[in-house]
């Protein structure tokens, strides 16, 4: 009785609904509608039935324009489409998804021409496989839950969430190309002038991803974000074998909000003298002691710290380090200090935000999450997995295709109250190197990106891996250093932290783990560490080019 009233309701929304959306979404919605509504009514004569289906199927238009030392190397235009289901069999409290958040399919392929006979027929086919796969997976479950012993979080496996309705334009990709393969050039030209650099890369990626959805709780949604990334990256040598990246990146959600062509040659120009410096740079030597984190280097290092950590799924999985799942409640941060996660936001300050969403891949529309409430740690990022004392999704379920949906971060900010000035975090650090009896204090001020360990088989530690550090001597004097990794264990970390100045920075990249690749941000101010550990980057035995460059 349930399927029937939620198909009659389904139904008598559908036509009014989809009028004034384009004519590729009313096809996509109406022919995914229909075959879940036939489907559901289908499954009605099985022994074993669905409780929840629901289907997204995902359209990436990609252009990606790269060029090497002011030549092309590559210049394409991609488009496809892509399906995902998530079929559950038993109930809400345990299904056949039980203890796993990996889908480990292929990837299904839909046309990317909106024809309703073609699209339903893959519906149907695959919505069979995954229903006789369901099946048996529900089966090996019940017999996995006989005879283990029982799992400490005895929450469900799946949480309710109300129906939604949103519908958005389909964007399309409005990129010059040819104007893109000549801005690109330009960009990495002035690297050919140095025979001692190497691997010297511009690229534009421009992605519009739109996507289309439906569950049998009668949500109907239809979202499409553009997102546009230019990378700038070059590396040098040194004569000990060190390779020395240096990376920039730029993100907009158009391709207007990207920088001026004399905004990145400058930028460029800074490569090229970094590059330099670094290779005469002298190392830095293992090492603990009172650092500066620039607005970044500190949101990647929260990121991969704190941000992993507290995503929902890992405190229900046993075989997760689950490092704050106990600490709802207690203080772990500074009074002034507070952590949020808000995909709502699509800038903060002068920055583009590329973890922005509307809804998830769960049809759960994103939610802003005070997760640290000056010091005090209050929330996961939850999907609709549910954990013992959060019960419900608040709109973090992610994936990229071909994926199970697990909760992941988005646009994460740190807050600090009360502020100092960048001069006073810089003396702050200079007291904190004579307190300590030091030589110097370090400065984080560039970061390529990080990693973390969350796992009980493995240390729970992070690496941050930074590009531009400095020593800063405690008569105020910086020296650029080069050969330093970021290393720690987050408890200890985090309980030295001290202050934040008021200058926010943001650093938008790619984050990848269980359910793919996703957008993200990560803001923060400068940021006082009372004591880091560095240690010493990975270098080559390899010798510099024999040869002298072709060109100087």
């Amino acid at each position: 009785m349930r399927i029937r009233i939620a198909l009659a309701a389904l139904l008598v929304l559908v036509t009014p609904t989809l009028k004034a959306q384009d004519a590729d979404t009313t096809t996509i919605l109406g022919a995914m509608k229909a075959e879940l509504a036939r489907s559901q009514v289908a499954f009605l004569t099985e022994r074993v039935q669905p409780y929840f289906l629901s289907y997204e199927i995902t359209d990436d238009q990609v252009v990606n324009v790269t060029s090497s030392f002011g030549k092309l190397q590559t210049s394409q235009k991609t488009r496809s489409r892509q399906l995902d289901i998530d079929l559950r069999v038993g109930n809400t409290h345990l299904d056949n998804t039980h203890g796993s958040h990996e889908d480990g399919s292929t990837p299904i392929f839909v046309p990317i021409e909106p024809d309703p006979d073609a699209l339903r027929s893959v519906l149907w086919y695959y919505t069979d496989l995954k229903y006789k796969q369901a099946v048996q997976q529900l089966a090996a479950v019940t017999t996995d839950v006989q005879v283990n012993v029982a799992q400490e979080d005895k929450s469900d496996d799946f949480s309710p969430a109300p129906a939604a309705q949103h519908f958005e334009k389909l964007k399309v990709m409005n990129v010059d190309q040819k104007a893109w393969e000549e801005k690109v050039r330009k960009y990495t030209a002035p690297f050919a002038r140095y025979g001692d650099i190497y691997g010297a890369t511009a690229t534009l990626m421009a992605d519009i991803e739109s996507r289309w959805y439906v569950n049998s709780d009668g949500s109907a949604i239809m979202v499409s974000r553009p997102l546009y990334y230019l990378y700038v990256s070059a590396q040098i040598k040194a004569d000990d074998g060190m390779d020395l990246p240096r990376y920039e990146s730029f993100f907009a959600s158009e391709p207007g909000g990207l920088p001026s062509d004399q905004a990145v040659l400058k930028t460029v120009d800074q490569m090229i003298k970094d590059l330099q410096a670094l290779r005469a740079a002298p190392i830095v030597d293992p090492y603990t002691g009172p650092a500066i984190l620039s607005g970044r280097a500190a949101g990647v290092f929260f990121h991969e710290v704190f941000g992993h950590r507290i995503e929902g799924h890992r405190q229900k999985d046993e075989n997760e380090g689950q490092t704050f799942k106990k600490m709802v409640g207690e203080k772990l941060l500074p009074d002034n200090f507070s952590v949020i996660s808000d995909p709502t936001l699509q800038r903060l300050g002068q920055s583009e935000l590329a973890g922005y969403y509307d809804y998830d891949n769960e049809g759960v529309k994103g939610q802003r999450v005070v997760v640290l409430d000056h010091g005090v740690f209050k929330n996961f990022l939850m999907s609709r997995s549910p954990i013992e004392g959060f019960p419900n999704s608040n709109g973090h379920g992610r994936r990229q295709q071909g994926n199970a949906p697990v909760a992941r971060q988005s646009n994460l900010i740190v807050v600090v109250d009360h502020p100092v000035s960048r001069a006073e975090l810089k003396q702050q650090l200079i007291e904190e190197v004579k307190k300590q009896n030091q030589k110097f204090g370090l400065f984080f001020d560039d970061i390529q990106g990080g990693f973390t360990l969350t796992s009980r088989f493995t240390p729970n530690a992070f690496n941050v891996l930074p590009i531009m550090v400095y020593r800063i001597y405690p008569d105020g004097r910086e020296e650029l250093v080069r050969g330093v990794n970021l290393i720690g264990t987050p408890l200890t970390a985090f309980s030295k932290i001290v202050a934040g100045d008021g200058e926010v920075a943001t650093f938008n990249g790619v984050c990848g783990a269980e359910s793919g690749s996703v957008p993200v941000s990560a803001s923060s101010p400068d940021l006082l560490v009372s004591q880091i550990e560095v240690a010493k980057k990975e270098k080559s035995n390899a010798r510099g080019p024999i040869l002298p460059a072709p060109i100087k």
